[in-house]
């Protein structure tokens, strides 16, 4: 068994079971985004351990959250694909768009989701986005700033500080649903 598919086996144990295409999903994810992340830089966590925990089990832990059936979803700055991309696996019956207005990210994001028929790529600035989501997702932009966007009423946004959700990884992290 492959380190990154049992540690997230381990880690998110406790709070859901992941199917086994779901795995081979979230490691092919993260093989791909080892060797990209050598070129152009997508996340600054580079451990194993670490990049389980933080990147994939604090948005897995945020899809566990979000309320039952077929949800239109964005994720707002999705960068390397947190948390959008771990939602799109583990809710398939949710569509996804991931927002990114680099081009680089927006690229990396269309090959890590080329098997995903419920995700989208958008490459453009979240402010000129004009359709109406039931969630906006983020982790990379401030909790604030996005509500600011008026792209969707309900919020769940992976942060730092004091509100919110605690969640179990390590660090100071809060899912903060609105």
């Amino acid at each position: 068994m492959d380190d990154f598919t049992e540690l997230l086996r381990l880690e998110f144990g406790p709070y859901g079971a992941l199917t086994a295409l779901q795995l081979s999903q979230l490691e092919a994810h993260y093989e791909l985004l080892s060797r990209w992340n050598q070129r152009i830089n997508l996340t600054r966590i580079t451990d194993v351990k670490e990049s389980v925990q933080l990147n994939y089990c604090e948005s897995l832990f945020l899809a566990k959250a979000l309320p039952p059936g077929p949800l239109q979803i964005v994720d707002v700055g999705s960068g390397a694909g947190f948390p959008g991309f771990p939602v799109a696996v583990f809710r398939p019956d949710c569509r996804i768009d991931l927002v990114e207005s680099h081009n680089r990210k927006a690229a990396f994001l269309r090959e890590s989701t080329v098997k995903l028929a419920n995700v989208q790529v958008i490459a453009e600035r979240a402010e000129e986005c004009t359709t109406h989501y039931d969630w906006l997702i983020s982790r990379a932009v401030g909790a604030g700033e996005v509500m600011k966007l008026g792209l969707a009423d309900n919020f769940a946004v992976l942060t730092g500080g004091e509100e919110g959700i605690k969640l179990p990884w390590g660090r100071d992290r809060r899912l903060l649903i609105k």
